[in-house]
């Protein structure tokens, strides 16, 4: 007898292969027969007619490291098929952790990724881990929706090692290099699935501090390179100096993009690991450059290196409401009258006229946190003109036509005046999106990279920006628009499956997980592709000590099984935690 049986549904292996109808059968949380009609009787028999059945989603780029400790659910991941994830993404995470380090480690999370820090300090079990291997029996000790998989952060290593040298990007000497090599990969050694780094000089910790690592020497992280060789396992994961732009306000990048490809290729030729590094379509510089990336990739990899450029599948795009970052936020009499109050209290003294003069006019107070993300308050007065206003479903291609702006000079008003009103409708839950006015544009280049054949998926940075990035839905957007809502050229159903599933757990050597084939586990997906939706976000109030987070709403998962495990079940949590650590 079968523990479940999925029948008559439309099997998208991971494989790349064509989908071909059948069914799905699994026993002890391993596939043990797939494809055809399968007999027998089974437990639970789930009618996946008229739906895709692929293999669980594998998200590459999340930061759950504080999350882990509070919930397991795993939301929203787990609300969007996703059945495995890494965390530890950015050169930022909690170990190790010297006693008397949390708090620096808070901010710095709270700087670059905006998870409150309030969150981080109620909610995470403090004094339960001290070395990275302590952290990672700590997580093996608890049980999710999702397995997690964790990678060891350059910001935490470098303050362990170095004490507030090194949290300051002060040179490292060489014993603080053999130090730092030795802890990697001791936490390689103890699982941890990966190496992260960040290089750009937009990463800031709360008061303002670049992540630790930002300017490190080439030196340093070869020498890391070399400490991870002998083990054979481990990817090094690396944001790039120069992938958020030039950045001239903070004084601009101190190399080029070129010059870090060219690091990250001598870190896998002498690690022998495979990289991945977040690859945009940066708005400082030549807009070709990530042509002349992928370009170096290819050949880097034609003499050997194992690089893999991360990119996302929709414009990355920062959002604003009532709920959110805004651009009155920071207005003295929005501090002093109105932040704390209820939702519906302060949308109705936001409607009185007198109200609302008072805040177009009067000047902001800026925060006292030069890292903290409530500095997006100038940004979205400056985009109030080219916001996107989000609907139910969430619509990818806009066109100018669509922005705030176009609709504010329809009715010959100006456009942050026509944001403050749009920020009241529907009791103050409305929000619009900054993501840019050529989003078609975008798409497209996103399109050519997707299908380059060294690309991997990801940053979706769920589990971060709580209030201002919505992302977590990545790979459900990825998945309805290029495969099914694209207007022209989308992407075929079994690349975009593959490229989710198969390629990004090769990519970390998750060989048991990824296709739909005997003897793999059964983390799998049943979807009404056809139905399957994502909403514009709502505000929800559940994290630690009250904090905020949006998340989107997404239909159309008629089961997501974990371990053999049904997880969710029309869209709703079942209760059911099968999801572990996994280890490198």
């Amino acid at each position: 007898m079968f523990d479940i049986l999925i029948k008559n549904g439309t099997l998208v292996d991971g494989t790349g292969s064509e989908p071909l109808g059948g069914d799905v059968a699994v026993n002890d949380g391993r596939i043990v027969d797939v494809g055809g009609s399968i007999t027998g009787q089974a437990r639970r028999t789930i009618d996946a007619d008229g739906a895709i059945v692929t293999p669980g989603w594998v998200d590459v780029h999340t930061h759950y490291d504080g999350q882990v400790s509070w919930d397991s659910e795993m939301a929203p991941s787990s609300h969007n098929g996703v059945t495995t994830v890494v965390m530890g993404n950015c050169g930022v995470g909690f170990a190790p952790s010297a006693p008397g380090n949390e708090k620096a480690l808070i901010e710095l999370m709270e700087g670059v990724e905006d998870i409150p820090g309030a969150a981080l300090h109620e909610g995470m079990d403090w004094g339960s881990w001290e070395t990275f291997p302590e952290y990672m029996d700590y997580i093996g000790e608890r049980e999710y929706t999702l397995d997690v998989g964790a990678q060891i952060a350059h910001g935490a290593v470098r303050y362990y090692a170095m004490g507030e040298r090194g949290r300051l990007n002060e040179d490292a000497t060489a014993e603080d290099v053999e130090a730092m090599g030795a802890i990697v990969a001791e936490a390689i050694d103890a699982g941890a699935v990966g190496f992260s780094t960040s290089r750009t000089i937009g990463h800031r910790a709360l008061w303002g501090e670049p992540v630790p690592g930002t300017f490190a020497a080439d030196e340093e992280l070869l020498a890391i390179a070399r400490h991870m060789a002998p083990l054979k396992k481990g990817v090094f994961e690396m944001i790039p100096a120069g992938t958020v732009g030039e950045l001239k306000a903070l004084g601009g990048e101190k190399t080029t993009q070129q010059l870090e490809h060219e690091l990250m290729r001598r870190f896998s030729i002498e690690s022998g690991r495979p990289v991945t590094f977040t690859l945009v379509q940066s708005p400082d510089y030549d807009p070709n450059l990530w042509r002349e990336i992928l370009q170096m990739t290819a050949e880097a990899n034609a003499g050997g290196a194992q690089m893999f450029p991360q990119v996302s599948s929709r414009p990355i795009g920062f959002l604003t409401g009532l709920s959110a970052y805004h651009a009155f936020m920071r207005k003295p009499t929005y501090i002093e009258k109105l932040a704390d109050l209820p939702l519906a209290e302060r949308v109705v003294a936001m409607r009185e006229p007198s109200m609302k003069e008072t805040l177009l006019a009067e000047s902001d107070v800026r925060p006292e946190a030069p890292g903290s993300m409530e500095n997006v308050y100038g940004l979205f007065k400056r985009a109030a003109a080219v916001m996107y206003p989000l609907g139910n479903p969430v619509n990818l291609e806009p066109t100018i036509d669509d922005t705030l702006g176009a609709r504010a000079a329809a009715s010959d008003r100006d456009p942050l005046e026509y944001l403050y009103d749009f920020m009241l409708e529907d009791g103050g839950t409305r929000f619009a999106s900054l993501s840019t006015v050529d989003v078609p544009d975008r798409m497209n280049v996103l399109r050519e990279m997707l299908i380059d054949e060294n690309t991997v998926t990801g940053l979706s940075d769920a589990g971060a920006h709580v209030t201002l990035i919505c992302d977590g839905t990545m790979p459900t957007t990825q998945l309805t628009y290029w495969s099914r809502d694209r207007k022209a050229d989308g992407l075929p159903l079994e690349f975009i499956v593959n490229k989710q599933t198969g390629r990004n757990a090769a990519l970390y050597g998750f060989d048991d997980r990824g296709t739909l084939e005997v003897g793999k586990r059964a983390d799998i997906n049943v979807i009404d592709h056809a139905n399957l939706t994502v909403d514009a976000p709502v505000a929800h109030h559940d994290l630690p000590a009250g904090g905020t987070r949006l998340m989107q709403p997404v239909s159309g998962y008629l089961a997501t099984l974990c371990n053999g495990v049904v997880t969710r079940d029309h869209d709703a949590d079942t209760g059911e935690r099968p999801g572990r650590l996994v280890r490198s």
